[in-house]
């Protein structure tokens, strides 16, 4: 790449912190905490961006693609802890949110010296993770120019996916392969050019936008309950009893009955307890409304309205 690391913001020397070796514990740890303060403020700014990748994201998937995020490092891993999440959290396919990085899953835990400088291995992971044209790609990468993450940019966008970039630099190469670039601009490191400090707690608060904001647009949140999530611990059977209650003001007992009737299933219990429906009539409901709870309680109630004349008339006849 021919874009030099002396342009870039994140690897600029930051004046604020030039003398955090030779103070206090507390001062050091206050003077970092005062470069955090300036993340939100990045992010913020990155809002319109944002929108537009959750647009595209939640276009793509409602068509059956999938969401695939690729970086190398810091930002490689991030986005296998955001896809890892996905799954409990709103009860996807693990298939449906992947996260790649550079070196592969040894890369997670240690570095592979080298990775993130080869373009051809991130068109490689491309096409091995059989990305194709309905899917979207997000590249992560605080520089917005690493070799292996602008590879898997490139071919991402030969296959006609929809590529989002997601960087802490402006005007950085990715702009030339993504079709939205989000660029949270976060200034200098408190250490110099480490990346895994401003520039990653951006890139985490991002990746949680993007699935966040794309399933609760898929019905994956009522009001602001995590309905679709997986009770696979006993701290999740406990929240999943607790969302039914909060959704449905139902007492202990409906909501134990409710919970074991549909094999631990939120959604369909908020349903039946919301309408007083059958097991069979609150899995149509939320078949017929492609999953959203609040479309499937509207639906149940217009049902019951329109039965009921219908049954006063043969209660007078």
């Amino acid at each position: 790449m021919t874009f030099s690391l002396d342009r870039l913001v994140t690897e600029q020397r930051n004046e604020r912190t030039r003398d955090i070796d030779q103070v206090s514990t507390v001062r050091m740890l206050e003077l970092m905490n005062d470069e955090d303060k300036l993340v939100a403020g990045a992010v913020r700014k990155a809002i319109p961006a944002i929108a537009q990748a959750v647009d595209a994201i939640v276009e793509r998937l409602k068509r059956g693609g999938r969401l695939f995020y690729i970086g190398a490092g810091t930002s490689g891993r991030l986005g296998v802890l955001d896809a890892s999440e996905c799954p409990p959290t709103f009860g996807t396919d693990p298939k449906l949110v992947q996260g790649i990085i550079a070196g592969g899953e040894p890369a997670i835990r240690q570095a592979v010296e080298g990775a993130e400088d080869n373009e051809e291995l991130g068109a490689r992971d491309i096409d091995k993770h059989g990305v194709t044209e309905g899917d979207v790609v997000v590249g992560i990468a605080a520089s917005g120019r690493t070799p292996y993450v602008i590879g898997a940019m490139k071919r991402a966008r030969s296959i006609g996916a929809a590529v989002i970039g997601l960087c802490n630099n402006p005007g950085t190469p990715m702009r030339e392969q993504a079709d939205i670039v989000i660029e949270a601009v976060v200034g200098p490191e408190a250490v110099l050019g480490s990346t895994r400090l401003k520039a990653g707690t951006a890139q985490k608060m991002i990746l949680n936008m993007l699935t966040t904001t794309t399933f609760i647009q898929l019905g994956k949140v009522y009001g602001n309950l995590m309905v679709d999530l997986r009770a696979s611990n006993a701290k999740l059977v406990n929240r999943a009893k607790q969302m039914i209650r909060m959704a449905t003001g139902a007492s202990d007992e409906s909501v134990e009955c409710a919970f074991r009737e549909t094999g631990g299933d939120v959604k369909t219990a908020i349903v039946m307890i919301a309408l007083d429906a059958s097991l069979e009539r609150a899995k149509r409901l939320l078949a017929d409304s492609q999953g959203y709870v609040r479309e499937a309680i509207r639906l149940g109630r217009a049902e019951t309205r329109s039965e009921r004349p219908a049954a006063d008339r043969t209660t007078r006849g």
